[in-house]
């Protein structure tokens, strides 16, 4: 059975070197893919080492297939340099293992800090010793390139497979477990088993050698025992490392999720409380305002010593206080009015890093120097952009937005155009303020006749979505 397995491999020698480096390829392309960037995760400032490990590790591994064919054509010279290269970018791959591991466990360090700088001293340790004393030992080049790669199996692969299952481990309990998501942290878990045996199979298992261990555990003795090369081992191991990392990146997707919802939580909030303050002002006040003078033309109507007309004094009393009440809540329920002006709040929105995750946005202002909107004004103008530019971000699977300002006859103009999906066809349109389909499409319309102007939205299905708003500069008097 053994001598079968081992005939088997042999035969299919080529195959298996493809898919060990194409596991390991893919593994680092497609963390490289992965958008990261303006994640607040440790992992995520982590991840691109081990990108590294596989990019380079796949193309030292796919060297055992290409520089043999190359040998075929190429002068002898450069196809030793080519051989020379592949043990370095080993070297290199498990630096950046060992790397991806430091990184991790950043969050541990203080009196760790030594940790740090260990990754590039050995490395620049095996390259000493890989240039100068390798190189005059050996006896002929095959010997030197043998050595050195079992030297970086031992002084960075082993240490580094280790470290970097430790450090995923840490980032897996310290770190998305309180997200609550077991199914990441159990998968965090299987990465960083496959991490600890690759430590075994790729640090301590390697091409024979004349000393200890080398000379006891290496390719040879393990196929001979098993049957199955080690890269068979290697690659069944990488391919589990590869679908539970690839399966890992999914806590980015849902960390946007959750950041995308606490953004629409929040606009949630600050629409009810303006929608309660409005009401409140053009509704419940003017009642009791109405209240009070119907209580006090009736009192007007009594004698001054008359006990009826002291009740209604009382009453006429408690309705102002009322209405004290009320306008004091509702300028509790208002923002505070920002002291930026309109330029500086649309450059702040277009640079917004939640919003710039998810949809590029391209700014254009044409707004005069030292002119400004008042405050309150800006302030309805900033949060119509504001909401706008979250909607596209939320629902129009746009990749880029135009944000465009300019003042024209006395008049501001604002448009905010996407390339995403649009509107569905079919949604209630108006006259005045295009689709009427959202909360959220209300209060910005609610904001526009506030200021005197208008709020149009055109979309068509697959073709985008443009809002312009229209409203005079200066506040009709």
């Amino acid at each position: 059975m053994i001598e079968a397995l081992r005939q088997f491999f042999s035969l299919n020698k080529i195959i298996v070197l493809f898919i060990y480096g194409l596991v390991f390829f893919v593994l680092g392309l497609a963390i490289a893919l992965q958008s990261r960037r303006y994640s607040r995760l440790d992992l995520a400032r982590s991840l691109g080492w081990l990108a590294a490990f596989g990019l380079t590790h796949g193309l030292h591994e796919w060297g055992d297939i290409f520089i043999p064919i190359q040998a075929t054509y190429l002068e002898g010279p450069l196809v030793r340099f080519l051989q020379v290269l592949q043990v370095v970018l080993l070297a290199v791959s498990f630096a950046c293992l060992l790397q991806f591991g430091v990184s991790a466990l950043r969050p541990l360090q203080g009196r760790w800090r030594w940790l740090a700088g260990v990754p590039a001293g050995l490395l620049v340790a095996w390259g000493l010793w890989f240039f100068y004393p390798g190189l005059q030992l050996a006896p002929d080049l095959d010997t030197w390139l043998r050595q050195s790669a079992i030297l970086a199996r031992y002084l960075l692969g082993f240490p580094g497979g280790l470290l970097a299952a430790y450090g995923l481990r840490h980032q897996a309990l310290t770190r998305i477990a309180p997200m609550n998501l077991p199914y990441i942290v159990r998968t965090l878990r299987v990465a960083g088993l496959a991490l600890v045996a690759y430590a075994f199979l790729g640090g301590l298992i390697g091409p024979p050698g004349g000393f200890f261990p080398a000379n006891v555990l290496n390719n040879d003795t393990v196929e001979a025992t098993l049957g199955t090369p080690p890269p068979v081992l290697r690659s069944l191991v990488g391919l589990v490392m590869a679908m539970t990392v690839i399966r890992a990146l999914e806590v980015f997707d849902v960390e946007v999720e959750r950041r995308i919802e606490e953004v629409e939580q929040a606009q949630i909030v600050a629409m009810e409380r303006e929608r309660i303050g409005r009401e409140l002002h053009d509704n419940v006040i003017q009642t009791i305002y109405s209240a009070g003078l119907i209580v006090e033309t009736a009192r007007r109507k009594l004698a001054p010593d008359d006990p009826l007309a002291l009740r209604l004094e009382q009453a006429m009393t408690a309705l102002n206080e009322a209405i004290r009440d009320l306008r004091r809540y509702i300028l509790e329920l208002r923002p505070e009015p920002g002291t930026e002006n309109l330029a500086e709040g649309l450059r702040r929105l277009a640079e917004d890093v939640h919003l710039r995750s998810l949809v590029e946005i391209n700014l254009q202002l044409d707004l005069p120097e030292g002119i400004g909107l008042s405050p309150v004004r800006a302030g309805h103008v900033l949060a119509i952009a504001g909401e706008a530019l979250s909607n596209v971000a939320r629902h129009s699977r746009a990749r880029r937005a135009q944000l465009h300002a300019w003042r024209e006859d006395g008049r501001l103009h604002l448009v905010i155009q996407d390339n995403g999906i649009g509107f569905p066809q079919g949604m209630p349109m108006d006259s005045t303020s295009g689709l009427t389909g959202g909360l959220g499409l209300r209060n910005m319309r609610d904001r526009a006749r506030l200021l005197g102007g208008e709020l149009r939205v055109e979309s068509q299905p697959g073709r985008g979505t443009t809002v312009m708003l229209d409203v005079p500069w200066e506040e009709p008097k």
